[in-house]
């Protein structure tokens, strides 16, 4: 077995639970980006014709298992350690942990860069388009979500793409939905087997699945047809999400289990999810210590670590 995927795998698990952070960011400095499309757009409904003909070995060869099943041992293994380890670090020392990734983006983004041959008048308008989209999905203003299940649908459709694109994250696309708060207790009440709330479980999960082979699928015909302007797309995706990394932020608007919006900090019984937060110099930062030497550092890290993944690839 690969170790070195295991690790790759473990890496995008931990980024999946990090708000802000994307699997796909992990994936792409990792050198598994187009590997992992070409394996998502290998499930098919022409699976079932192959292997009625040539059988199993063909099929697992067909959506390259042996990668596959790697990379979710690793995946699993880093959900596990991000739910406990790094939700851990979130809440007892956020800076520092901001910072790392903070740097890493930063790296990611120069390393996508780097990757384009050719830059032209596209190249650069997409570059910026990219991480106008990014940046104002960070600033947006959170809609009121509701149960409706064609809405139930498209929000799992787009809440699965961040798993592919840099620089977006799926539980942040949730919140600005404003299906957060519906979508995750039906999840927890399907669990329980709780017939309403194992509909709409579905039908999410099916819109997951519908956008995972829509994105995968469009994204492998861009990279193989317009693979200059899609990585310009993609850096500036990376460039935009940067608003959200900053590592000395303030909370300004919260979301309790019952959807509603708070603005008072004086009203916060300690359960909310923060949803909108303004960005501040470390020296205005009021939330504790501000760990200005150890966020450069571990910045400096973060960055560090990016091209270090590269050189781990090509070796």
């Amino acid at each position: 077995m690969d170790f070195k995927l295991i690790l790759k795998g473990a890496a995008m698990g931990i980024a999946e639970v990090i708000p802000g952070v994307s699997g796909g960011t992990i994936a792409f400095i990792t050198g598994i980006y187009e590997q992992l499309l070409a394996t998502i757009k290998a499930f098919h409904p022409s699976l079932w014709g192959l292997f009625r003909q040539e059988g199993f070995s063909a099929v697992w060869e067909k959506i390259n298992g042996p990668f596959l099943v790697t990379l979710m041992i690793g995946m699993v293994g880093g959900l596990v350690t991000g739910v406990f380890g790094v939700t851990w670090l979130l809440e007892t020392y956020p800076v520092l942990l901001w910072s790392f990734f903070f740097g890493l983006i930063v790296a990611s983004a120069i390393y996508i860069a780097r990757q384009i041959t050719q830059w032209n008048i596209l190249n650069i308008i997409l570059l910026i388009l990219g991480g106008i989209i990014a940046y104002y999905i960070t600033i947006a203003t959170p809609a009121q979500g509701s149960d409706a299940l064609w809405l139930v649908f498209i929000a799992g459709a787009i809440a699965i793409s961040a798993l592919i694109l840099p620089g977006i994250s799926g539980s942040f696309m949730l919140l600005l939905m404003g299906m957060y708060t519906i979508v995750i207790p039906h999840v927890k009440a399907a669990l329980k087997l709780q017939a309403e709330s194992l509909l709409v479980a579905f039908v999410f999960g099916l819109g997951c699945l519908t956008g995972l082979f829509t994105v995968a699928n469009v994204l492998s015909w861009t990279f193989k047809n317009y693979r200059n302007p899609t990585l310009a797309l993609l850096t500036g995706f990376m460039i935009g999400s940067l608003n959200k990394i900053w590592p000395w932020r303030v909370p300004t608007q919260w979301l309790n289990d019952a959807g509603t919006y708070i603005k008072d900090a004086t009203l916060l019984q300690g359960e909310e999810k923060i949803i909108t937060e303004m960005n501040v110099l470390p020296q205005n930062y009021t939330l504790g210590e501000p760990y200005l030497l150890g966020a450069i550092a571990l910045a400096i890290l973060g960055f560090v670590a990016v091209f270090a993944f590269e050189k781990l690839g090509k070796e």
